[in-house]
């Protein structure tokens, strides 16, 4: 018995038809298999619970490596709304610092763009904790510090060790910690700025080597300390879980493989670990799909410490 085809359910019929729009099609049929698969990996309990998140590693300014997708400079001040909105849609506060720190040497007026570039502009000062770039290997970096608490009133420095030519052993970085310490400054420092296999030839630069902190720290008890890009697996577990016993802090933006935030968590239970994009150098959906994968490995007090708690922390402790 021949079969009489429903009106407009012959494939030609629907192909040729004007209302049939194909790109539309494969866009809807995309989307809902994405949130099909996002709904698998999540249950329902992590979907209803999502907390704040607190960004603690983004830079402004120009990349001294490459060009950046996101990239928003320091004398374009369109550019710094755009980047906002980007970030706005992963994060509800971001803690910034500047990428002239790396190369140049005027620390005063990177901090004095750096905080220009936020201004007065209400929204944007709510949004960026900005902290400020000092080498205690500069003379005057006593008075960069005082400008940076004082003048511009920023939450803290971030650091860029292998960049300014000293280690942590360095009795001048110790004079800086304590300084910060007294000032009630946070003291972020970067660890790596990028992975050695993709540096630049002729702009190679180690990784910071942070063991000497083990020393310096007890000594230091009212002091913040977060490290920047230092945790990429679980391998990293017995150095972090030493330092997490100092009440080093740590960020999310360079941990690497599948739940790899929750594998982490996992190794070194005490961790206090903070949510980090290392926008615009890495894309700030990558640091939010981190935490989503990880979720269903985490319970909702972990998450949320994770995702902002921590990171208060820093802010109103001392």
């Amino acid at each position: 018995m021949k079969r009489t085809p429903t009106p407009g359910s012959d494939p030609a019929e629907i192909l040729a038809g004007a209302a049939f729009d194909r790109r539309d099609f494969l866009r809807r049929s995309a989307a809902t298999l994405a949130a099909g698969a996002l709904s698998l990996t999540r249950p329902a309990r992590a979907q209803a619970e999502k907390p704040p998140v607190i960004d603690t590693n983004v830079y402004l300014g120009p990349c001294p490596f490459r060009r950046l997708p996101l990239e928003t400079l320091l004398e374009a001040p369109d550019s710094l709304t755009r980047f906002t909105t980007a970030l706005s849609t992963q994060s509800v506060a971001c803690w910034a610092g500047s990428f002239e720190a790396l190369l140049q040497r005027d620390y005063d007026g990177i901090n004095d763009r750096l905080a220009a570039l936020v201004g007065t502009d209400k929204a944007h000062a709510r949004y960026f904790h900005l902290f400020g770039a000092v080498n205690p290997k500069i003379a005057g970096w006593r008075e960069t510090l005082r400008r940076i608490q004082q003048v511009h009133r920023m939450r803290g420095i971030r650091l860029h060790p292998n960049f300014h030519g000293y280690t942590l052993a360095d009795p001048d970085f110790v004079a800086l910690l304590d300084a910060a310490s007294q000032q009630g400054l946070i003291v972020q420092i970067a660890m790596r700025m990028e992975d050695a296999r993709t540096q630049h030839p002729a702009l190679s630069v180690a990784d910071v080597d942070v063991k000497p902190l083990l020393e310096w720290l007890p000594q230091m008890p009212t002091l913040r300390v977060q490290l920047l890009n230092a945790t990429r697996s679980a391998a990293d577990a017995l150095l972090v879980s030493r330092l997490s016993e100092l009440g080093v802090c740590f960020d999310t933006a360079m941990v690497e493989g599948m739940a790899g935030i929750a594998r982490l968590v996992e190794a070194v239970p005490e961790i206090k670990l903070c949510h980090g994009s290392y926008a615009p150098f890495f894309y700030p959906e990558s640091a939010a799909l981190k935490l989503v994968e990880s979720t269903p490995e985490l319970d909702s007090r972990t998450l949320a410490a994770i995702s902002s708690h921590h990171a208060e922390n820093l802010l109103t402790v001392g």
